[in-house]
C-alpha cells in the first residue's frame, strides 16, 4: 500500500477548492485499507484510556462536509474500538427554542468533551457560517440587535461570526482541548451517485429527502463557503484537514491516521504513576487478595 503523507491534507496556505483532491489512489484493495484501519483504531482506542487516566487533554473531532459525504459511517468505522466511556458524539441539528435564545456558539460549549475524552461534532459550529450563508433568512430566527431583515446581514456580520469562531476554538485549544478538523471533500458526480443508491435501496430510502435535491442546485455556493472557512479559520491550534471522500475506507483510514500521527506527538501524554507509598506496598496489597 502507498505511504499515507498526512501532512501533505493540513491546510496550511490559502487554497482554491478546485484544486483539492477529492479521491485518493492508495494502490490498495479494500481489505488491505480496513485490515490497516483496524490496526490504527485499536492504537486510539489504547491511546484514548491513557488519555482518560492523564486527564489534562480532550480531544474534539469537527466533520463537515456535503450530504452523503460519509460522516456516520466514518464515525462508526474509526472510533469503533474506543472504550464507550471515551467518546461522545453530538450530531447538530437544527437549533431547538432554547438554543436560540443563546449565542450561536452556546449549544457547541456545552457539548465540549472533559478532559480525557474524544468529542465528535458531526456537522458543527461552522454550519453558523456555511447554511446560513447559502441561506441568510435563518439568522433571522437568531433574533439578534440591530438585524431585522436579510438586508442587515453584511459582509461585517460575517467577519465577526468567523472573528467569533477563531476566538471559541483559541480558548479552548489554549485550556486544554485538541483540536481536528476535516472536511469530507465529496465530489458532485460521488454524490449524485450515493443519492441514487438511497433511492434505489428500499432500506436505505428513509435517508433521501427532497430537500437533498434542492441543496445540491446550490452545490457552487457551498463552494464559496467552504472555500473561505477553509482560508479564514485553518490555524495551527485548529487546523483543517482535507479529506478526499469520494473512497469512503480511504477517507476513514486517512482520518484515523492523522489523529494517531498527531496525538503521539504529546509526549507528555502518560498513565500517571503511584505514589511512592502505595507503590512500595503493591506485594502487600497482592498477599492480601492471595489470602482473603
Amino acid at each position: 500500500m502507498k505511504n499515507l503523507n498526512v501532512s501533505a491534507h493540513k491546510i496550511t496556505t490559502s487554497v482554491t477548492i478546485e484544486d483539492l483532491p477529492t479521491r485518493l489512489d492508495l494502490e490498495a484493495s479494500k481489505k488491505t485499507i480496513e485490515d490497516e484501519l483496524k490496526d490504527i483504531r485499536k492504537k486510539l482506542g489504547d491511546l484514548q484510556d491513557t488519555m482518560y487516566a492523564h486527564g489534562k487533554y480532550a480531544v474534539l473531532v469537527c466533520l463537515q462536509g456535503m450530504d452523503t459525504a460519509g460522516k456516520d459511517s466514518l464515525i462508526r468505522e474509526v472510533f469503533k474500538d474506543f472504550n464507550a466511556r471515551g467518546v461522545v458524539v453530538h450530531s447538530f441539528k437544527v437549533p431547538t427554542e432554547l438554543e436560540r435564545k443563546h449565542d450561536f456558539l452556546w449549544r457547541h460549549y456545552i457539548a465540549l468533551p472533559a478532559r480525557g475524552k474524544f468529542g465528535v461534532f458531526n456537522r458543527t459550529h461552522y454550519e453558523n457560517v456555511l447554511v446560513t450563508r447559502v441561506h441568510p433568512g435563518y439568522i433571522l430566527g437568531e433574533y439578534l440587535p440591530g438585524i431585522e431583515s436579510v438586508d442587515d446581514i453584511d459582509s461585517a456580520f460575517w467577519d465577526r461570526r468567523f472573528e467569533q469562531i477563531n476566538a471559541f476554538e483559541k480558548i479552548i485549544a489554549q485550556n486544554g482541548t485538541l483540536i481536528f478538523k476535516f472536511f469530507l471533500n465529496l465530489s458532485k458526480d460521488e454524490q449524485k451517485n450515493r443519492l441514487l443508491r438511497r433511492l434505489n435501496k428500499p432500506n436505505k430510502n428513509w435517508k433521501f429527502s427532497p430537500g437533498d435535491l434542492e441543496e445540491r442546485k446550490l452545490w457552487p455556493k457551498y463552494m464559496k463557503c467552504y472555500e473561505d472557512i477553509l482560508n479564514r479559520t485553518s490555524k495551527e491550534h485548529a487546523p483543517w484537514y482535507n479529506i478526499p471522500a469520494d473512497d469512503k475506507p480511504t477517507a476513514r483510514l486517512l482520518v484515523a491516521s492523522i489523529l494517531l500521527n498527531a496525538l503521539k506527538e504529546y509526549n507528555d501524554i502518560k498513565e500517571p504513576e503511584l505514589d511512592d507509598e502505595v507503590k512500595a506496598k503493591l506485594s502487600e496489597y497482592k498477599e492480601q487478595l492471595r489470602t482473603e
